[in-house]
């Protein structure tokens, strides 16, 4: 009796040890959070990645959509989740990046309550003008400025990537700017496209069918290389001024504490797909680059964002409560 009392006890030890579980992983259905609204990027990706990841797998892997508060309501449902595998998040610039910087009372921790996977797609802001602001490039920008023109850029709120972005534009070149917030990029752009603002930052997605079309100006890529999405837009730093690199990323991450086996399973898998030839499209028809990331490339990546939008916000006195 004693003997096989034991026997169970060690095979219950085996089964929960995380190699052991992660041997026996997936048995059951995953699902990806993504806390933003259906039909955003993001939301995109987290399909494509669903739809592949249920051919690896051999279990069918759903998306649900949380979203609301900037991402943080989906990305604490998945902070507070069982570390078992079977829930992950859609993390991204805003909800990993910039929200740490910005949001004093997040609920969660994006350093402690989140396990990394891989980053998935990067995608640079992109800085325009207005065709009635008769700016032409960044060194144009930056003279009319230190003349003592009175410029003001629009953005898709206080605290966004398309609002630091500029603020990190305009702390590298020492020039002064009026910040102009707007309820969505959307409205920014139009804006920008009736000459009631001069300037304004979106990510490359956003800001290409206006740029190609002629309606705006394209000055620069916040990135250290061109984006092959507008390959003739020279990057700011080869227009003389360094260290302006805002680029928007969307990875996949876990509960901190899954077990190591299954994130590398995850991540390995993830890496696969990105070299799928349809998903590659799907990511070109994004405007996004494949990032194709290990999980600590992700991980340390993501500390690096901390620090630098932290650093930003700070110089530029950005608060949100």
């Amino acid at each position: 009796m004693l003997d096989r009392r034991l026997l169970l006890t060690l095979g219950a030890s085996a089964a929960l040890s995380p190699r052991a579980f992660a041997q026996a992983w997936p048995a059951k259905p995953i699902k990806i959070v993504v806390p933003f609204p259906p039909g955003q990027s993001t939301d995109i990706l987290a399909r494509v990645m669903a739809d592949q990841l249920t051919r690896k797998l051999g279990q069918q892997v759903v998306v649900e959509n949380r979203p609301g508060a900037g991402g943080s309501i989906g990305a604490d449902v998945v902070a507070k989740a069982a570390p078992d595998g079977y829930t992950l998040l859609m993390v991204t610039i805003s909800t990993h990046g910039i929200a740490p910087a910005i949001y004093p009372k997040l609920p969660y921790d994006t350093q402690k309550d989140f396990a990394p996977i891989a980053n998935i797609g990067l995608t640079p802001q992109v800085l325009m003008a207005s065709l009635k602001s008769g700016i032409t490039s960044v060194p144009d920008l930056v003279a009319k400025a230190k003349a003592g023109a009175d410029l003001n850029y629009g953005s898709s709120g206080n605290g966004s990537a398309s609002h630091l972005a500029v603020e990190m534009l305009r702390s590298a070149a020492g020039i002064k700017l009026t910040h102009v917030p707007f309820k969505g990029n959307a409205d920014a752009l139009m804006a920008l496209q009736a000459g009631d603002i001069q300037l304004m930052s979106d990510a490359v997605p956003g800001a290409v069918g206006p740029i190609n079309t002629g309606k705006v100006k394209a000055l620069g890529i916040a990135d250290q290389r061109r984006s092959p999405f507008l390959p003739e837009v020279p990057t700011i730093a080869e227009q003389g001024i360094q260290g302006v690199v805002a680029v928007g990323w969307i990875g996949l991450s876990a509960p901190a504490r899954t077990p190591e086996p299954v994130l590398d399973k995850i991540s390995a898998e993830v890496m696969r797909i990105l070299k799928e030839p349809e998903v590659l499209d799907k990511l070109k028809g994004l405007a996004f680059v494949p990032a194709k990331e290990s999980r600590q490339e992700f991980e340390a990546y993501i500390a690096l964002e901390n620090v630098k939008w932290k650093k930003i916000v700070q110089d530029a006195g950005v608060k949100i409560e």
